[in-house]
């Protein structure tokens, strides 16, 4: 089921990031070619594609985690807010901050459940107490994992279904109060009941977070997301965005063929 046939909540008149001409390299090897995007606050955008179509990189892009990698390059510009992500005064520190990330499998730290979500608060210089308490349950309340777990805060994180785990890690990014939330195949290694209360919880979520998933599952795109960004590689190997539009578009009536074979699952 679609989503919905309306506007999104956000709109390219409210832009919360952008790409212009974006080309990543890994060494000699030329990861995304030219990809120009706008992407509209308090609203979800999904990237959906084949493998190896370079969604994952596209994602890291926003929060420069891309910078970790040996040999990695861009050219090209990306704004969030209108302000460069990787101009040579960016702070990358509070760009990650302002752009959090929960990656495909839980990366629960092995450390309390209270411990795992104050990590980022206490890293960024809150030291009291009662504020932490205050960020931890409204973290944990944002996620519906708050009466689930507040009689059990001293108990390790990794002690939690996979589900919870995975929410926990929501939770985490959360508490740094980002203004941009990126999630790349969350909910691939989940049930299908944790799957649908982490769907929920985007959506949630969307009404105040600008958030950018990468699936590839149609029917999660079709469901949760109001913009959808197509990417295939071309005949020299190098990820592009292929097609770009509201997601009730391009699911109902894609522009070309290749979009419509993909996400009919004729290929992918």
């Amino acid at each position: 089921m679609i989503k919905n046939d309306e506007e999104p909540r956000g709109s390219v008149q409210n832009t919360k990031l952008k790409t212009n001409a974006i080309n990543l390299y890994y060494g000699s090897h030329h990861a995304l070619g030219d990809v120009t995007i706008d992407v509209p606050a308090r609203a979800i955008t999904a990237i959906i594609g084949p493998s190896g179509c370079g969604k994952s990189s596209f994602l890291r892009l926003f929060n420069r985690m891309n910078d970790l990698i040996p040999g990695a390059r861009v050219e090209g510009e990306v704004l969030l807010n209108d302000e460069p992500v990787y101009g040579k005064d960016t702070d990358v520190a509070l760009l990650r901050k302002k752009v959090g990330m929960v990656f495909q499998k839980p990366n629960v730290f092995p450390v309390s459940i209270y411990a795992n979500v104050v990590i980022g608060p206490r890293h960024h210089g809150v030291k009291n107490r009662q504020k932490l308490d205050e960020i931890m349950q409204r973290s944990l309340t944002q996620v519906a994992l708050w009466d689930e777990v507040k009689d059990i805060l001293h108990k390790p994180g990794l002690s939690l279904a996979i589900g919870q785990q995975q929410r926990l890690c929501i939770a985490r990014a959360l508490a740094a109060e980002p203004e941009v939330l990126l999630m790349d195949e969350s909910c691939s290694a989940l049930d299908p009941v944790s799957t649908m209360k982490v769907e929920e919880l985007m959506q949630e979520l969307s009404e105040e977070y600008t958030i950018i998933i990468v699936t590839h599952s149609m029917e999660q795109a079709a469901r949760v997301s109001d913009m959808a960004a197509f990417m295939m590689i071309d005949d020299q190997k190098i990820g592009r965005l292929h097609e770009y539009s509201k997601t009730a578009d391009m699911f109902i009536s894609p522009k070309d063929k290749l979009t419509e074979d993909y996400i009919t699952g004729r290929f992918g």
